[in-house]
Formats: C-alpha cells, sequence, structure tokens
C-alpha cells in the first residue's frame, strides 16, 4: 500500500534529473549519458504508475514491482543528493578558477578526487540495471496508461463552508447503557485499587465510552482525582508515572527524567490517601514485568480508587488484573445507527428530497462500515461532496474485498486515502513517524515534508510553505487528522493528532515494504524505522552509543535520513549525514566545534539549536545557502561574530531570542527573504536602517529590548508586517511612517512608557490614519496628575478615537506611580475622561482593561450600539458597582477579577427598563460570567417575582457556564434570576468561596440547591 504514493516520488526524481542534464555541464560524460536515458526510463514508467496503485492493492506481483521502484527512486534521490555535495564541497575547498581557464579544465576537476566520481558513475551504473530490470517487469502486468492530466486534488475541498465535522457526537444506545453500568461500579466504595477494562476493535468507540465515564457529573462528585493518561506503545513506565504526577500538580517532573525509582517514589507521594479515579488509554504491552512496578505504586491511593484501561487486546485486561464482571465490550453499532452518523457527517445541510436520492446506497454503504463509528465518520467526509454517481462508485468499490488488511477499518479507510493525490499520500502516510497521541506541531510537520520533498522543488517565492499548510487543511477536511487547534485568526492550523486507527493504518501504508537491510550495530525497529521515513528522533529510537564518552554515533544505516532529532546526546559522525535536510540539537550542550561541523551538511533546510551553549558562529555558517529557519535563541553570541549568519540569503525565519546581543549587523539587511525575525529579550539600542530592506517581513518581535529607543525612520518599507512587537522598549516616538503599512493587524506597545516626557500619544496621531491593525496592546504609565491630564489631552488632540475605531482587540493596562491621586478628589472624573478617551465605542470585538482605579466604567460598557463580544476587567480596585451591561447585544464572555470594592451587583447590571413595553433580552449572547478574588462582594440583587414571571423578558438565554471563585463574602445566588437562566446554564463553578459552599455544595438535597437546579436537571455544580 505504501508504493502507491511512489508516482511523486517518480515525477520528482525526473525532474532533478532534468536538472542535471540542463545545468550541470561539469558531468563526466559517460554519467551524464546514463542520467539521460534514467529520466526518459522514468517518464515512460510515470504513465502506468495510477493503475499499478490501484492494483498494487490486492495484487502481490505489483505491489512486490512498485516496492522495487521506490527503493530504486530512493537510491537515485540520494546519488543526486552526493554529486551536488561533492560539487558543493569542491567549490568550498579549493581556490576558485581563474577567469579564462578552459572548458575542459572545469570538466575535469569536477571533483576534487577521482575515487569519488568512479564512484558515483557506478551506484548510477547499478540504478541504471535496476530499472532497466523494473522497466521490463512492468510490460508482463498490462497496466493501463493514464491519459495526460492536470493534478487529481479535488479543488471543491477548498470552498466548504464548514468543512471540520463535528466529531463529539455519540451515536447508538449501547455506548450509554455501557456507560451507565461502568459509573455504577466505579462509585462503590472500598478495597484495593480496582482495574476495570474496556476491550474492543479499532475504532469501535473505547476511548470515546472512556471519555463519557470520565467526563460524567457523578464521577467527577467521586473522586478527588481524576487523571487521563494516553500510553500507546512503547508501554513507558517512568514516562507514564511522570504524567500522573504532573497533572495532579503538586509537584513537577522533567519529562525526560529515567530514574524510575525517584520517579515512582514522587508518584505514590502525589496519590497517598487520595480517592483517584485514573484512566490509562489504548495500553498494548502484555508484559507484566512493566506494569508490576506502575501497580504497586497506585495502591497508594485511597480505598475506592479505580484504574479505567482501553485496550484491543483482552490478554492486556487480563495482565492488569481485571476480572471478567468488570472487562467490558462495546458493541457495534446497528446498520441504523451507522446510517444515522453517516447521514449527520455527509448530508449536512441537504433537503429530505435530497436525503432520500442518496438513502438507497448509503445504507448499502452504512452496512459495509462494520459496526465501527470512526469508519461512518471516515466514509461520511469521504461522501460529502460526492454526488449521486459518487456514492455508488464508493458502494461498489472493490475494496471491500481488501483481505490482506490485517486492521478491520483500513478498507474504510483506503477509501478515504485513494481520494487523495499522489503528493497528499505521501504527507498523510508520513505523519506516522510521529508516536500515537502525539500533538503534532503544523509548522514543523510542513519542514518535515519539505525536507522530504515530498512538496516538490523550491521555486523560491514561499510556495512550499503555502502547499504545506493547504495539504494539512486537505487532510483535516476529511478527519484524516483531529483535535485541530487553529491560530488567534482562525486561519491555519497551528496542532493536531491523529486518531489510532488512523495513525497504524499511516504504519501500515509505510510498513508495507519488506526491506531486507540488515545492521549490526543497531536494535532492528532503529534500522527498520529509518527505512521508512528517512527520519530519527532519539527519544523513541537510540543509536549506537560510543562507550568512550556516552555519545550516540552514526551507522551506516542512518546515512540516508533527512531528518534528524537528538536531544539527549551528541552524536559523533553527525558530518556524514550528508542528506540531512531538517536538524533540531537544541538543549545539548554542543561540542566547541559542533557547529562548525553541522555547517557541513550543504542541504540544511532547518536548523534548530536553542540554548546549546554556542558562543561563536563560524563564518562557515554560510555554507549552508539552503537553510531557510535558523533558531539560535538563548545562546551568548558574541555579536562581532553574528554577521556571518546574514549571508544566508534564503533564510524565511530566523531567531535571535535571549542571545545577549547589543548590536545588529548592517548585513542582517542581506536577508531578503526572511519573514520572521525575532530579536526579543536582548539588550539592542538601536536597528540598522538596513532592516527596512526586508520587504517580505511579516513578524518583527523587538520585546524586552529596554535599551531600545526608536524605531528607524524607513520602517514604512516593511510593506507586508503583520505583526510588531515593541512591548518593554524604551521607544517613546514612533515613525509617522508606521502609518503606511497598511497589512500590519498585531501591534503590541504594553511597558511602553507615555507620559508628558515620553511624547505623550503624539506617536498614535501619527498612526490612525491609513493603519488598519486589528489588534493594540497599550500599557499606560505615569507618575503624576499632571502628567494623567496632559494625556487626556494628547488623546484629544491625536483624535485618537478616531484611530481606535479601527481596532477588533484593545488590551490596556495601567500603571500608576503617585500618592497625590488618592487624595484627589478629581481623580476618579480624570480616570473616566482616560478610559473614554482610551477605548473606542464601535468596533471592537475584545477588551481587557487592567489596572484601572475609576470608580466608574466607560459608557463603552452599557451601549447597547457596539459589537464587543469579550471583556475581561481585572484589577479594578476602585469600582463599587457595575453598569447596565446587559445591554450589550453581542456580548459573549464577561469576566470579572480583582474587584476589591465591589459589595453589591444591582438590578441595573442587566440594563433592564421597567417601563419597557416590547421584550426585553438582558446579556442576549453571553455565554460565560466569570467572578473571582472580589473579597468584599456580599450581595447579588435578584429580580422580582414579576420579572421572573413575566414572558417580555429574557434574561442570558445562552448562559452554559457561570463561575464564583474566591468571592468569600457572597452568601447566596440570585434564584429567580437563575431560573430564567436555566434551560442553558450547564456549569455552576463554585471554588474558595466558603459561605456560597455551604450554601449549595454540602447539601445538595437542600431547598437552596433545589430551588435553581429544579427546572434544570442537567445543571451541575463543579468541583
Amino acid at each position: 500500500m505504501a508504493d502507491a504514493i511512489v508516482s511523486e516520488v517518480v515525477g520528482r526524481i525526473a525532474t532533478m534529473l532534468e536538472d542535471k542534464i540542463r545545468y550541470e555541464f561539469n558531468l563526466v560524460r559517460g554519467v551524464k549519458d546514463q542520467l539521460r536515458y534514467l529520466s526518459k526510463k522514468l517518464n515512460t514508467i510515470r504513465e502506468v504508475l495510477d493503475d499499478a496503485e490501484k492494483r498494487g492493492v490486492n495484487e502481490e506481483s505489483v505491489k512486490s514491482w512498485l516496492k522495487k521502484l521506490e527503493a530504486t527512486a530512493y537510491e537515485m534521490e540520494d546519488i543526486l543528493d552526493e554529486w551536488n555535495y561533492y560539487s558543493l564541497l569542491k567549490d568550498k575547498m579549493e581556490p576558485k578558477q581563474k577567469i579564462g581557464c578552459s572548458f575542459f579544465r572545469s570538466s575535469c576537476l569536477c571533483f576534487k578526487k577521482v575515487s569519488v566520481r568512479r564512484d558515483i558513475a557506478k551506484k548510477t551504473e547499478n540504478v541504471k540495471a535496476m530499472l532497466e530490470q523494473i522497466y521490463e517487469e512492468r510490460k508482463e502486468f498490462d497496466f493501463v496508461m493514464a491519459p495526460p492530466t492536470t493534478d487529481p486534488v479535488p479543488t471543491p475541498w477548498r470552498v466548504q463552508s464548514t468543512p471540520f465535522v463535528d466529531l463529539t457526537k455519540v451515536h447508538g444506545v449501547d455506548i450509554h447503557h455501557k456507560k451507565e453500568d461502568i459509573v455504577r461500579k466505579l462509585m462503590l466504595n472500598g478495597g484495593h485499587t480496582q482495574v476495570l477494562s474496556i476491550v474492543g476493535t479499532g475504532g469501535l468507540g473505547k476511548t470515546t465510552l472512556a471519555k463519557l465515564v470520565y467526563n460524567d457529573e457523578r464521577v467527577k462528585d467521586c473522586f478527588e482525582l481524576r487523571i487521563w493518561i494516553c500510553v500507546s506503545d512503547p508501554f513507558d513506565v517512568a514516562g507514564i508515572a511522570i504524567g500522573i504526577v504532573n497533572k495532579v500538580g503538586i509537584q513537577e517532573i522533567p519529562p525526560n527524567s529515567n530514574q524510575l525509582a525517584l520517579v515512582l517514589e514522587k508518584l505514590e507521594a502525589s496519590i497517598s490517601g487520595k480517592k483517584f479515579l485514573l484512566v490509562l488509554d489504548d495500553v498494548w504491552t502484555e508484559d507484566n514485568t512493566k506494569w508490576e512496578p506502575l501497580k504497586i505504586s497506585l495502591q497508594c491511593g485511597a480505598a475506592g480508587s479505580k484504574i479505567l484501561v482501553t485496550t484491543r487486546k483482552e490478554t492486556v485486561a487480563k495482565m492488569v488484573g481485571t476480572l471478567n464482571d468488570d472487562m467490558y465490550h462495546p458493541n457495534k453499532l446497528s446498520e441504523e445507527e451507522c446510517w444515522s452518523l453517516l447521514c449527520d457527517t455527509s448530508l449536512l445541510g441537504k433537503s429530505n428530497k435530497e436525503y432520500g436520492k442518496f438513502e438507497v446506497f448509503g445504507k448499502k454503504i452504512a452496512r459495509k462500515c462494520n459496526g465501527l463509528p470512526l469508519a461512518a465518520i471516515v466514509l461520511g467526509t469521504l461522501l460529502q461532496l460526492k454526488d449521486l454517481e459518487g456514492w455508488e462508485h464508493v458502494e461498489k468499490s472493490e475494496i471491500w474485498q481488501l483481505e490482506n488488511a490485517k486492521v478491520e477499518l483500513f478498507p474504510h479507510l483506503v477509501l478515504s486515502y485513494n481520494d487523495l493525490s499522489p503528493a497528499l499520500k505521501r504527507c498523510f502516510s508520513y505523519c506516522a513517524v510521529y508516536p500515537k497521541d502525539h500533538q503534532i506541531h503544523a509548522r514543523t510537520l510542513i519542514e518535515e515534508w519539505m525536507a522530504q520533498g515530498y512538496l516538490g522543488s523550491d521555486s523560491g517565492n514561499g510556495a512550499l510553505e503555502l502547499k504545506g499548510r493547504e495539504n494539512l487543511r486537505n487532510l483535516a477536511m476529511r478527519c484524516l487528522i483531529q483535535d485541530i487547534e487553529k491560530s488567534e485568526s482562525g486561519e491555519q492550523i497551528e496542532r493536531c493528532k491523529m486518531h489510532d486507527i488512523v495513525h497504524d493504518f499511516a504504519m501500515f501504508l509505510r510498513k508495507n515494504d519488506d526491506k531486507e537491510r540488515s545492521c549490526q550495530a543497531c536494535d532492528s525497529s532503529l534500522v527498520s524505522h529509518v527505512q521508512e521515513y528517512r527520519s530519527l528522533w532519539d527519544r523513541y529510537y537510540k543509536p549506537p552509543v560510543d562507550e568512550r564518552d556516552g555519545s550516540y554515533k552514526v551507522c551506516d544505516c542512518m546515512k540516508s535520513l533527512r531528518v534528524l532529532r537528538i536531544d539527549s546526546h551528541n552524536l559523533v559522525g553527525i558530518e556524514t549525514l550528508i542528506h540531512l535536510r531538517w536538524l533540531d540539537c537544541s538543549y545539548i550542550e554542543l561540542p566547541k566545534d559542533g557547529l562548525e561541523i553541522i555547517c557541513r551538511l550543504y542541504f540544511l533546510q532547518t536548523l534548530l539549536l536553542s540554548e546549546c551553549g554556542l558562543t561563536v558562529i563560524p563564518r562557515e555558517i554560510g555554507n549552508l545557502n539552503q537553510l531557510r529557519r535558523l533558531d539560535l535563541s538563548q545562546n551568548f553570541i558574541v555579536d562581532e561574530l553574528l554577521g556571518s549568519v546574514c549571508s544566508l540569503i534564503e533564510l524565511r525565519s530566523l531567531s535571535l531570542e535571549r542571545c545577549f546581543l547589543e548590536v545588529i549587523p548592517q548585513e542582517i539587511g542581506n536577508l531578503v527573504k526572511l519573514r520572521e525575525l525575532d530579536l526579543s529579550h536582548n539588550y539592542v539600542m538601536e536597528l540598522p536602517e538596513s532592516i527596512c530592506s526586508l520587504v517580505k517581513l511579516r513578524e518583527l518581535d523587538l520585546s524586552e529590548n529596554d535599551r531600545m529607543k526608536e524605531l528607524p525612520e524607513s520602517i514604512c518599507s516593511l510593506v507586508e508586517l503583520q505583526i510588531l512587537k515593541i512591548e518593554g522598549t524604551s521607544i517613546n516616538c514612533v515613525p509617522e511612517a508606521l502609518g503606511e503599512l497598511s497589512n500590519l493587524r498585531t501591534l503590541q506597545l504594553r511597558k511602553i512608557k507615555v507620559g508628558s516626557q515620553y511624547n505623550k500619544l503624539g506617536f498614535l496621531k501619527k498612526l490612525y490614519p491609513h493603519l488598519t491593525t486589528e489588534s493594540l496592546d497599550l500599557g499606560i504609565y505615569w507618575s503624576s496628575m499632571s502628567e494623567m491630564e496632559e494625556l487626556v489631552e494628547d488623546a484629544r488632540q491625536a483624535e485618537l478615537q478616531t484611530f481606535l475605531q479601527k481596532l477588533e482587540s484593545l488590551n490596556i493596562y495601567f500603571s500608576v506611580k503617585m500618592n497625590e491621586m488618592e487624595q484627589s478628589s478629581s481623580s476618579s472624573s480624570m480616570w473616566m475622561e482616560v478610559a473614554e478617551a482610551l477605548v473606542p465605542h464601535h468596533n471592537l470585538k475584545r477588551l481587557v482593561i487592567g489596572g484601572y482605579k475609576g470608580s466608574r466604567l466607560p459608557h463603552l460598557m452599557s451601549s447597547p450600539h457596539n459589537y464587543i463580544k469579550e471583556i475581561h476587567l481585572t484589577l479594578l480596585s476602585e469600582v463599587s458597582s457595575l453598569p447596565a451591561m446587559g445591554k450589550l447585544p453581542f456580548l459573549q464572555i464577561l469576566e470579572f477579577c480583582h474587584l476589591d470594592e465591589l459589595m453589591f451587583v444591582g438590578r441595573e447590571f442587566l440594563g433592564i427598563e421597567s417601563s419597557c413595553d416590547d421584550v426585553v433580552v438582558a446579556f442576549p449572547k453571553l455565554k460565560e460570567l466569570h467572578f473571582s478574588h472580589c473579597s468584599k462582594w456580599e450581595e447579588w440583587e435578584d429580580i422580582t417575582e414579576e420579572e421572573e414571571e413575566s414572558a417580555a423578558i429574557s434574561i442570558m438565554p445562552y448562559l452554559t457556564e457561570l463561575t464564583i471563585s474566591i468571592c468569600e463574602s457572597l452568601k447566596k445566588l440570585p434564584h429567580r434570576l437563575l431560573h430564567k437562566v436555566s434551560s442553558s446554564l450547564r456549569i455552576l463553578s463554585i471554588y474558595g468561596s466558603s459561605e456560597l459552599s455551604k450554601t449549595y455544595r454540602e447539601d445538595k438535597e437542600g431547598p437552596a440547591w433545589r430551588s435553581i437546579s429544579q427546572h434544570n436537571p442537567q445543571l451541575r455544580l463543579y468541583p
């Protein structure tokens, strides 16, 4: 199956060969002829690969042919890499040829050593022989040649309005019955720590059932500690124990700690005497010697503690000590339940008429899901944009007769997999390089795809990164990745995971090679992993150790690596890994010549060396002329030696955070392709004017350079700049030209001193005519009343409100150092003027205010004429009452924290006008309401009986969560008000509020709790 992706490799190799023939005039004549021959053969083979990939699913002979083709393609790629490497080495090691030297001489001196040329020629001859055999064998299969078409990536996926399918829906009666049985068993007290197990095949819903149990309110009330650990394979006792300790939170252990006795000791201390529920999800090991140490330590909990295990094997359940009566086997979904789930996933937004049209084929497909929920979800996403003919094609596919797949779900995933383009297939299967349940960082994954060559060749315009992002979105749309975390803008995927069964499928694709290579020095699992992925992470696969100094050493089986992570020991012989494109040695103390050695890896695209003890950047770093990302953060780098980095003209991202830098060289202007530059937490006083030559720059972080006083005047040249961070600097005047940066979206100014001696707010006056930033993080500092007055006048003169109307997010933090204001009778009105001057009234969607010392809040807080969705108010030491915030029509999240003088929340907070005849809705969109650290708050005024009964008044109709935290004086909640809210409220959280806890938590059968919960049985009290 993994060989179906070979067409992308073959296409890339053919392109590379053509480039060599066209541009490398210094080739040995015989080799050049062979390359031309190989290129021709490859292009012929490409024409039949589409048919070969499909037939390779069930025909072993075709599969074997594809395996040999992929292996040959890899060999060819390695040869080309070697060729390029020694060409570059010659250029670096030898003096440049004088102008006028003969063409004959340059041809003969293509490599320093004749032996190298001879070796490459021999390898090329061997590859030619292998390819000729493959070429002849293809005739035996009578493959159908594919017509010339464009890349089959289905473009409709891109226009889907809601592409991410909701996976939280739970279908089936059995899962709810099983949940109730397990919950009842968990709530039984007494005895030693009991182990229950959920056993079933992949994709059946074991983890879903465990989550339903884990999140049940009765379970939450029953256990003092609840801990969820995803185990997977291998079973790492120390890792599991560390995870438990860190999640309990009493103490923390570094994730790389390997002292098992110490870790287990801390585990016992963390759970000792506490009643806990521990879920161990996806356990595979049947080795009792691994389980026993953990089991002994887990006996330290209080009576009634429980362990819930999910596993595919009944033998595992028995090994961990589960009795037959405590073993639960979820049933498969019925055909009707599968059809229901398939409909929810694939027919969203369809009319009843359309629904009926798809039903015949849909029910047949549902029957073939074999009762597996994940199969229905994956197939549903595949069918979303297919027409009736597409549904019929899926139903009649020969994939359903797949016999050689060892995992039941694979036929369903094969259908979705076959819908991918060759390039996307390769990207998907590579994701299995990460361990199960690993949180995958999108940026790293895309860089690794680039390192492996899966995104094609680089045109130098950033297209590879965009293609990687597009591939990731396509995988997400098909539910081949899940647990998606997006950027603040919601535009890009930042992190994701793979479902364990999808991970198994990806591994199945990759491990279908059966290559017969061996290495006596390395573990067989490492050899296999390197052969399949050309990638290595020493956390999971340990290279052999040099007995002299404990360092890792390179073996021949590692020579084809493209991606390497080393996070525990140095690697001796790393310079021989000439094919490396991606290298991470962060947090390892490199030897003195370590970076100089790394600089011999000429094909590196990503180099991460954070906190490696570097002080010197050798000039040889200029050899890495393909480098796109360089991270040198947290190293003590000498300024004068930084210039060598500035010759890396292909760099897109450069991090020099916390490098103790004082001077940035003029040569930084050479990095014209740079998109991200992090100079934060240094001692830079000024930036060179040449930095304004970086016209591709999108993010510039200068924060916490407290000696920096100004920005270059030509900053307007950074026309693509989207994020500018200058908080924590001494910049007191921003160039007027900053207003010309039309792409600027985030401007962080917090901790910049603003006052009369700092040019007041004049620097913002220059910005508002053109600045389109959506986010502003602003810190306001002053030390006298006169400065405060001048600040208000400044704001007016700067017409600041006109600028602020453009903002969607605003964070304002006040810091005041003066005594006179504490006694001033006019200070409150002055604070109000400050707030009105700084807080916009219309387009703002998110507002954070901290340190405000006025007694009244700005009018925005009660104006119905705005679009604000989220308000956070903290450290408001003088506010004693709240305005009519219920009038805010779009407010969804409201948080109050540290309102030291707040004593009474009255009915005016709701914004209900008693004289109003029309229907009134207070807080019409509010979903979350949080109060914390309001130590003097004694009363929350309730609504009247008439208002409670009135159908013309609605209060917080969408409120789902109410939190009261550390409000010690509040004794009672407004019951009548909560009756109006009760239909939507799901979570009531009370923390550190002793009076409320007495009233509601300690007597859940008492009248107070019944009064607010009787109309809403789904309401849950936390903790």
